[in-house]
């Protein structure tokens, strides 16, 4: 099952998932899944290790053929996807700027990408030699040369010291203003998804909560996963709803940490 350009969708929304269901050698990877992601906002999937994250994001990416279930999109929608690695074969010459002409981009666009990722010193690098967090940012910048409407990162940050870190998260959370994409992250990162994210989507197999960061946090089911001993406070909050999920309105606010005084 591929997913099916669909005309009953609301202009808004890019994609959804209908009641999807994934079963591989007897097990329930995903069940009754319904996922809609709109136009312009951040969604970040967190949940612990096999609660089915990557494979919901390859169902979206019609990698994994779903055992029942409906994929809609909109017609001639585009995924980039920044994988959690890549790492190509030593025997394969690859420099950066290879890589990167493999994808077709207005000359303007494509150097405004690359400095905005940092990369401009590495385009004779190989790709091998890279470090983590370079190999990260090349990786971005080549999705992003895709131009897609959904933007899809799988624990992008790996390999980032702190610094280089806070600066992607920052350019990530630009994206959707600065090229018009949504964004669908997979993160483990708790300050990043109650601070960066405009909806959070917990998952344990089955969706558990799904809704604005602040709201989720006091679920039951996130707090069973991940406990309670931090409590994030977001101010200044401007969202259009849209159902049970929230697309932004334009606003510049900075989200504060605040720990949870120790019992």
């Amino acid at each position: 099952m591929s997913a099916v350009p669909s005309q009953t969708l609301s202009p808004a929304v890019l994609a959804e998932l209908k009641q999807i269901y994934v079963r591989i050698d007897e097990r329930d990877i995903l069940k009754n899944i319904d996922f809609t992601l709109h136009k312009g906002e951040i969604v970040t999937l967190i949940g612990p290790n096999g609660a089915g994250k990557s494979t919901l994001i390859k169902v979206l990416l019609g990698i994994v053929k779903p055992s029942a279930g409906e994929i809609l999109t909109q017609p001639k929608l585009k995924f980039s996807y920044v994988p959690q690695k890549f790492n190509p074969s030593h025997s394969l010459p690859l420099r950066v700027c290879d890589l990167l002409a493999l994808e077709k981009c207005d000359a303007s666009i494509k150097a405004e990408i690359i400095r905005d990722t940092g990369i401009g010193k590495l385009q004779q690098s190989k790709v091998q030699q890279l470090s983590g967090g370079e190999r990260q940012r090349v990786l971005l910048a080549r999705a992003l040369l895709r131009q897609p409407h959904i933007l899809v990162l799988d624990e992008p940050m790996q390999g980032l010291d702190i610094q280089s870190e806070a600066e992607l998260y920052d350019y990530v959370r630009s994206l959707p203003k600065k090229y018009g994409c949504a964004i669908l992250m997979v993160s483990h990162d708790l300050q990043w998804v109650m601070q960066g994210t405009h909806r959070v989507v917990c998952l344990n197999k089955h969706i558990c909560c799904s809704g604005l960061p602040e709201n989720v946090q006091q679920h039951p089911e996130y707090q069973a996963i991940f406990g309670t001993n931090r409590v994030f406070y977001q101010h200044h909050h401007d969202h259009c709803a849209h159902g049970d999920s929230a697309t932004p309105c334009q606003h510049d606010s900075r989200p504060h940490i605040h720990p949870e005084p120790e019992a």
